[in-house]
């Protein structure tokens, strides 16, 4: 029986049962969180909390997310088996977000919200894993944008669900947490019933080593992914700076509905520009210098918020940028993990790839934030490009 320590023949299929269970779990899992997430803020303005108890409710999920992924990504290379992991994780999600139907206080809110993203970091190592195992090398950028694009299909449905059901239910905020639970639970049958597992020899090593073990190169690509984690804010910023544009001439409610509406676009683009990418890096075979080109396109994003322009045109060029950066940037650092770390050690290599980029996303929001506020969105977005391209740079160096 081939194992997953030996690479996938050349000539196999890379649009297996594998990745299309991978793909449609993606979709289904982020189509029942998104629509949860959509809600949240209104659910919790019913409970008399305000914008303080969100931010900490997401920034306590996130960042107990980003520290269970490392610790997942340990143990998926260490476990008889990584699919039963994962498929856990997707159990706990789907169940911890249809619970919040029950959640009366802002309390039990917080701890349903955490134990659902902590599901999440648990299963995501071992599920890159499995799919890089299940593909030929040259297949992963194809792979890994797949699964990113049907992901994001998944974000596209959740808002636009969220809003037919609460048209439909008038606002019944419970009714639209229990709706989460039937794609979740679908997205959890179908890695259980569609995703195949390879043998795999196991690590014993611990996390400390094992994170020491991790080859060179491998650490020098963190750090460039590190680097331009630091200024890659989240897209919220985004939608703030649109609706702060658009307002003086829209008016706020007009202005909020365009930033929403831009930012739908930018998912879009981000779904056809995972795939695309990842396409683009097997045909090209260099993708690490694919994804420094995404890194400097995102340089390019920064500089036309720089500029501060309040048209319409180039707020939805600003956007359809950020979409095409982010699909590319996400399949691209996914395929370029699987390249350059042996497959024994691939859970632990998804698990710092993630923990960086979560740590990256919480700190390039924070910098931006106070940059913005304290002093001047251009210093704010100036600082981002150049840590746009210092992380290409980075990159490009090897």
């Amino acid at each position: 029986m081939t194992s997953e320590n030996e690479p996938v023949p050349a000539g196999e299929r890379w649009l297996n049962a594998t990745t299309l269970g991978v793909g449609l779990t993606s979709l289904l899992s982020d189509w029942s969180h998104e629509t949860a997430t959509a809600v949240l803020p209104a659910f919790l303005t019913s409970l008399g909390a305000g914008p303080g108890w969100l931010g900490a409710i997401e920034g306590t999920a996130d960042g107990l997310s980003a520290l269970t992924k490392l610790i997942a990504g340990h143990l998926t290379d260490r476990l008889p088996r990584r699919k039963p992991l994962v498929v856990a994780g997707y159990a706990v999600t789907a169940a911890a977000t249809g619970a919040l139907a029950a959640a009366t206080n802002v309390v039990a809110t917080l701890l349903l919200r955490v134990t659902a993203w902590l599901g999440r970091g648990a299963r995501t190592p071992g599920r890159k894993a499995l799919l890089a195992a299940a593909v030929p090398e040259q297949a992963y950028g194809r792979a890994f944008g797949f699964e990113r694009m049907m992901d994001t299909l998944g974000a596209v449905l959740g808002p636009l669900t969220a809003l037919w059901l609460l048209a439909r239910t008038h606002s019944d905020y419970p009714l639209v947490f229990l709706w989460c639970l039937l794609p979740g639970i679908l997205a959890m049958l179908a890695f259980a019933l569609l995703v195949r597992e390879r043998p795999l020899v196991r690590q014993s090593r611990s996390l400390l080593i094992g994170v020491r073990a991790l080859p060179r190169p491998y650490r020098r690509f963190l750090l460039a992914v590190g680097i331009f984690g630091l200024g890659d804010f989240s897209p919220t910023l985004l939608i703030l700076y649109a609706t702060q544009k658009l307002t003086p001439a829209e008016g706020a409610a007009h202005a909020a509905q365009l930033g929403m509406t831009l930012y739908l676009l930018r998912n879009v683009l981000y779904a056809t520009f995972a795939y695309a990418g990842g396409w683009l890096g097997d045909r090209l075979g260099n993708r690490r210098a694919l994804l420094a080109a995404a890194y400097l396109i995102a340089a390019g994003m920064a500089a036309l918020l720089w500029s501060g322009s309040a048209r319409l045109g180039l707020l939805a060029t600003i956007f359809v940028i950020a979409g095409m950066f982010t699909g590319m940037q996400e399949a691209l650092e996914d395929s370029v993990a699987a390249e350059l770390v042996p497959a024994e050690q691939h859970g632990l290599a998804f698990g710092t790839l993630a923990a960086v980029n979560a740590v990256g996303d919480f700190a390039s929001s924070a910098l931006v934030g106070l940059l913005w506020t304290s002093l001047a969105p251009q210093l704010a977005f100036a600082v981002a490009g150049m840590l746009f391209v210092a992380g290409a740079a980075l990159l490009l160096r090897g």
